[in-house]
């Protein structure tokens, strides 16, 4: 996998995102009232370090160093995480795992089981995992579902967009809502 430059990363996010709302993945999140997230391919740390900015405790965790960095350097008050998700193991779970941004679709072929169970795992009971991804791509709903399913996950809700538009069949991203069982 080649590593991401982070700061050339983070200028391009705020170049496409200006005028746009940036926090729509935070306002989603915090429908939920976490008191813990686990930000799960956190990239420059954008979602992480609004979420602590507004009381949550977060865990940021990315495979590329230089994202890391970049996050580090924003955001010093977040705990990061340099692991790869398909082998995540931080002991531990949260109220909310946010996958944003694709992170599925950013992984090498052949590991999103992986890398959603590794995510999965790390969901507190009754807690949630919600990921945003699109779909024009060699992945789709089914397959996610599939292997939410495969890691003790029901899927709650699902919607076209971070705003919560309603989903319908044909969209081309969709936010995703799968939960864990209560204790």
């Amino acid at each position: 996998m080649t590593d991401w430059d982070g700061e050339e990363y983070q200028r391009r996010i705020e170049q496409r995102l200006q005028g746009v709302d940036l926090h729509g993945e935070v306002a989603f999140v915090q429908r939920y009232a976490p008191r813990t997230v686990l930000d799960a391919g956190c990239g420059t740390g954008r979602v992480a370090i609004e979420l602590t900015a507004r009381g949550v405790e977060v865990v940021g965790v990315d495979v590329s160093g230089s994202m890391l960095s970049t996050a580090r350097t924003r955001g010093p008050e977040v705990d990061w995480v340099e692991a790869d998700l398909a082998d995540l193991n931080l002991g531990r779970t949260f109220d909310v795992v946010v996958m944003a941004g694709n992170v599925v679709l950013f992984t090498p072929p052949g590991t999103t089981a992986a890398v959603v169970a590794g995510s999965a795992r790390h969901v507190s009971p009754g807690g949630v995992l919600v990921a945003g991804f699109s779909l024009d791509r060699d992945y789709d709903l089914a397959t996610y579902d599939a292997e939410a399913a495969a890691a003790g996950l029901t899927l709650r809700e699902r919607y076209a967009t971070w705003d919560r538009d309603p989903w319908r069949e044909g969209a081309d991203y969709a936010v995703s809502v799968h939960a864990r069982g209560s204790a």
